[in-house]
């Protein structure tokens, strides 16, 4: 059995204090939890041994400003974006999020509705369709690791499939991102 760490009581008197203002339980829960986590990891490391950072892409969720709720129904809202929890197995198929960075994630994160794009052998640029309100901004992920500008979609659905593009998910579009991150650092 794994043992439970110990908070020293002013740590856990500042955990208590910092939780206190948290917005609901269940940010107090996963705050605690990674508090925990980090602890264990430090006073028995050979606990976790290989274990990730499992609260690494949560704590960076709050850190950048996100937050969630769980409605009555068992939808996670984040703020605005629903979705239903799955299973573990379900999970198990989609592709991790290969590199956790503060250039991926500020990449990724944009207003509107966002649907990504590339050539079917994911040679070219990774594109990118924003609609927000009555705008829609067309833009090309380049090697600086910015959004720029493009008028390489074509306005129509069956017009993109014509085209030879075709539509990534979030995750690939992530992985796509932080590899040409990584490629232009090198």
């Amino acid at each position: 059995m794994t043992p439970e760490p110990h908070l020293s009581p002013e740590f856990n008197e500042e955990l208590q204090t910092f939780l206190s203002h948290a917005p609901n339980d269940a940010v107090k829960r996963t705050c605690a939890g990674a508090v925990r986590l980090a602890e264990l990891r430090r006073q028995t490391p050979a606990a976790v041994p290989d274990l990730p950072d499992l609260y690494e892409p949560l704590v960076l969720f709050y850190e950048r400003g996100g937050e969630f709720v769980r409605d009555n129904a068992g939808f996670l809202d984040l703020t605005g974006v629903l979705f239903r929890p799955g299973t573990l197995e379900g999970h198990l198929g989609t592709p991790p999020l290969e590199i956790l960075s503060s250039t991926v994630l500020d990449a990724v994160d944009a207003e509107g509705r966002i649907s990504y794009y590339t050539e079917a052998h994911r040679q070219g640029p990774l594109l990118r369709r924003r609609k927000l309100r009555s705008e829609q901004h067309d833009e090309a992920f380049d090697r600086s690791a910015r959004w720029v500008p493009t008028d390489r979609i074509p306005d129509t659905e069956p017009a993109v499939k014509e085209s030879g593009l075709v539509e990534l998910d979030e995750m690939v579009a992530a992985n796509l991102i932080g590899a040409t991150v990584v490629n232009a650092a090198q």
